[in-house]
This record gives C-alpha cells, structure tokens and sequence, in this order.
C-alpha cells in the first residue's frame, strides 16, 4: 500500500521520489514513521528540498512481484526518481540470479523510460549461502546499475549486518533491522539519492 505525503492523492510541488522495496522499506515490525522511508521524508523537509515520497513497498516482495507493479505506478505517481530496493527475498527463496538480474534490468529500463532516475539498493547475502552464490548475487545491483548508467548503492545494511555483533541491530527473526539501525540504513542510501535530487 502506498504510503507517505503522496498516499493522501494530493500532488506536491518539486520531485516526487517513487520507493519500490520490501520489508526493509515497508517498516515490517516497526512502529510507523521509525523506518528509513519515513527517516528519508523527515531529512528533506529539515533540508529544504521540494521533494515528496511515495513508498509503495511491499513486504515479501520480489524483484517480480516489483516488476508486475511498477507500470500501474509509475502511471499514478509520475515519479521523478525511483528508488528499488528489492532482491532479498529472490534470494530468501533461491530464485535463479538470472531472473534477479533481468528483473531489476527491465524495472530500471522502465522506470529510466518513463523519465525517472533510478538508484538501485544493493543488498547481500549471508556467507552460508556459499561464497560463489554470495559474490554473484551482490554483483547484480551494480552490474545492472553500470548497464544502465542507473545509481547504486552497494551494500543497503552497511554498518549494520557487518559489524562484529550484528544481532543486536536486528529483530529476533534476525532478517529484519530493528528501528536502531534506520537511521543508518537512511545514512547508506542518502549520498547516491541527494545527488539525484535536481
């Protein structure tokens, strides 16, 4: 469900950045407002930048399931950039990197076509997927994004799945960050999407 300034139907001024993502964006087991959507909503008023979001993730989400929602989006928003943060689950559920790879491809084409920017959100796998799975899949995002001269960035749970106890920053599922780590999730992706902002 869409959510954010533009969910009430009421088109702001300036840009309006269209976030298409999973759990990670949805704020699946936080209090509303806590994730990094709501965090990234909060900097641009503070910063003064005429841009509003839209968040249209969904939890559980696939890079197909994006893919079979972006056009409708697009349509209803017309955004300026697009944010995709999606993958993790094609790789919860040990779909084939291929498909991975051409659906993020086709969403960025789309998005780039319809006149949005797009930063795609890279994100990793735990080790014991097995180091050759691991490499290939972290190489989608930014093989996808220098194909497409699209933005990227590489590691969305930077600072966060890597540090040393990186328990204590998730969920007891240990999937999903707790509200803690936002903000540094919101941190990782700012310096790729305020250069986009015009």
């Amino acid at each position: 469900m869409a959510q954010g300034t533009a969910a009430a139907g009421k088109t702001a001024p300036g840009q309006t950045i269209l976030v298409v993502g999973d759990s990670l964006s949805a704020e699946y087991g936080l209090a509303r407002g806590t994730g990094w959507v709501a965090l990234l909503e909060k900097r641009l008023a503070t910063e003064k930048l005429p841009a509003h979001v839209v968040n249209a993730s969904v939890s559980g989400e696939t890079t197909a399931g994006g893919r079979s929602r972006l056009v409708a989006l697009l349509a209803q928003h017309r955004p300026t950039l697009v944010v995709i943060e999606l993958g993790g689950n094609d790789a919860l559920r040990g779909l084939a990197l291929k498909s991975t790879e051409d659906n993020l491809a086709w969403m960025t084409q789309t998005a780039q076509k319809a006149g949005a920017k797009v930063l795609l959100v890279g994100m990793q796998v735990p080790p014991n997927y097995g180091s050759d799975y691991a490499r290939r899949f972290a190489g989608i995002f930014a093989t996808v994004a220098e194909q497409h001269q699209a933005a990227v960035v590489p590691f969305f749970l930077k600072g966060i799945a890597d540090e040393p106890d990186p328990v204590a920053m998730f969920q007891p599922d240990r999937i999903h960050p707790r509200a803690e780590a936002h903000p540094q999730m919101l941190n990782n992706v700012w310096p790729a999407l305020r250069k986009l902002l015009r």
